[in-house]
């Protein structure tokens, strides 16, 4: 049994090496040049796991659990066998697997044992690792062979970027989706921009309800982090209603969809997929198009302009207010039955919007709409309004844009969505809370009252420590991507942001990145998509709370 014991701590450490040689083969490159030689190595690398399990089983037994436990191992060591040029699926498993249990042992330990109980119960957290779950698992299936179209081929990096930025709902690309990915890589990304927007905990517990199973406290709390509902609600009643919320418009956006793209393409199965795929795209404020010059072919179509962007204000304006707003349309309809939350979001969604279009109708006028009739000015200046804050299509080129578009399109992608929604930024109610804070203060109330109501400290202190962080994480990639990258300050800022706001847009560099920028880039898009604050939560969650308050003194300002 001791002999046991040694050649199975000696099998985990020998996985251990193999882990770290995959990650350095991953991230600086140096990969086994024959194939046949790489073929070898990953046989190898199955036949030690498959050692390890047979002593490990010798050693403590098998039971119903054990085997639950071994289903992934067993899973990835069959892709490995059977599968092809899969090599890297199996290498990038070893790596995530041998990371997780070395993490997994260290938060077990005696003298963490009760930091990490207390962690694996709080929402945040729970969110922070949900999302990097999907992209993780993202991540392995678009590097499988049959995700990409003959003659490609898909770096571990790119598949990372591509995961990442569908999960995270962003839209931002190294390779065109529409002709490197096969249908298996594109349904892959469709399926990450579908969990990603609707979040995680949303999805999964929609699954375990439709099963019949009771939701737990636990559940309920994360849901009601994801979604952004701040007071109690029933849970399995707000469950329900954003999953039928988001198919009712998914569907109907597909079938308006489909009425413009059965006379692009000759098959109807082709422009029914094409239908579906950009409603999702359009609904999760995605910004992945199928199209290799995304929307801009359509610029003068009515029906793109239409409901492209009346999905993607429906997705951008949060579930909880789109559940509000459907408990209202089926009593009498009534303003003041609004939530304060609904009505905030509602009209600085409305203002942004109408500032966005008369910003670009104006400054992009005589530049990249030159020559363009009346009518397109307006569509296309409409369309831009729409997307820049948080979906990332577009009809006009914005990598020709002028500094003024450029300010323009940076100001709404900071901003971006708004809270519970499939959107980024630090929201429309964070800019709207700071904007109401500064009129107080001109207009000299020491309260901030909208609505004939009034807005607690305690959501002016997050408010403010929400757009610190951001700005701060914002410059710190920005500075890093400078030192990085050759591209001018213009490109990088504006790619940054983009980024950080899930939204998608590019002037044309995302492809000309380096590893290190693309892995800034990644960042960006995941910490954007979870939000500054729930970092920010997740860690003081940890930190022991005082009972005591200091002496207060003045402080000059200014």
């Amino acid at each position: 049994m001791r002999f046991l014991r040694k050649l199975e701590k000696t099998l985990y450490f020998i996985l251990n090496l193999y882990a770290l040689f995959n990650l350095q083969v991953f991230l600086l490159g140096f990969y086994i040049p024959e194939r046949d030689l790489n073929c070898n190595y990953t046989r190898i690398t199955i036949l030690t796991l498959i050692l390890y399990h047979l002593i490990r089983a010798l050693r403590l037994g098998i039971n119903p659990n054990k085997i639950r436990d071994l289903l992934p191992d067993l899973f990835f060591i069959s892709i490995g066998l059977a599968i092809s040029d899969s090599q890297r699926v199996f290498q990038f498993y070893l790596l995530g697997r041998q990371s997780f249990l070395m993490i997994k042992n260290l938060a077990l330990s005696d003298y963490r044992k009760k930091n990490s109980d207390h962690l694996l119960n709080n929402p945040p957290v729970f969110v922070l690792f949900s999302f990097f779950l999907a992209i993780f698992v993202g991540t392995l299936m678009l590097l499988l062979p049959s995700a990409t179209a003959a003659g490609k081929v898909t770096t571990f990096i790119g598949a990372l970027f591509t995961s990442t930025s569908a999960t995270c709902v962003t839209g931002l690309i190294v390779y065109d989706t529409g002709t490197h990915f096969t249908i298996f890589g594109q349904m892959v990304i469709l399926t990450l921009i579908q969990v990603g927007g609707l979040g995680i905990m949303t999805v999964s517990s929609a699954f375990a309800v439709m099963l019949g199973q009771r939701m737990t406290l636990k559940s309920e709390s994360l849901i009601q982090n994801v979604v952004g509902e701040q007071t109690r609600f029933d849970m399995v009643r707000l469950l329900r209603n954003v999953i039928i919320v988001t198919f009712i418009f998914e569907f109907f956006g597909a079938a308006i969809l489909y009425g413009t793209f059965h006379k692009t393409f000759v098959s109807s199965s082709q422009a029914l997929y094409y239908s579906v795929f950009h409603s999702i795209s359009s609904f999760c404020n995605a910004g992945f198009s199928l199209f290799q010059s995304n929307f801009m072919q359509f610029r003068q179509n009515l029906n793109i302009n239409f409901i492209v962007p009346t999905l993607i204000i429906l997705g951008g304006i949060g579930f909880p207010v789109m559940v509000d707003l459907k408990e209202n349309l089926f009593r009498k309809f009534n303003l003041s039955r609004l939530s304060l939350h609904s009505k905030i979001v509602l009209a600085t969604t409305l203002i942004l919007l109408v500032s966005g279009f008369i910003g670009y109708f104006i400054t992009e006028y005589s530049s990249e709409m030159k020559g363009f009739a009346l009518h397109d000015r307006i569509l296309s200046s409409w369309f831009q309004s729409v997307t820049t804050r948080t979906a990332g299509f577009n009809t006009i080129n914005t990598a020709n844009f002028g500094k003024s578009s450029v300010l323009i399109s940076i100001v709404l992608m900071f901003i971006g969505a708004s809270p519970g929604s499939t959107g980024g930024g630090i929201k429309t109610t964070a800019f709207a809370v700071i904007v109401l804070s500064v009129l107080a203060m001109f207009k000299g109330n020491r309260d901030v009252n909208v609505y004939k109501r009034r807005i607690g400290e305690d959501i002016m202190k997050k408010v403010m420590a929400l757009i610190t962080a951001s700005l701060a994480l914002l410059s710190f990639m920005i500075f890093m991507l400078l030192i990085l990258e050759p591209f001018s300050f213009q490109q990088t800022i504006f790619e940054a942001f983009s980024a950080f706001g899930t939204v998608g847009l590019s002037m044309g560099i995302t492809p000309h990145l380096s590893s290190l920028g693309k892995l800034i880039i990644i960042l960006l898009m995941y910490l954007g998509r979870v939000g500054p604050l729930t970092l920010i939560f997740a860690i003081s969650e940890t930190k022991a709370r005082t009972n005591f308050k200091y002496i207060e003194e003045k402080v000059s300002i200014g």
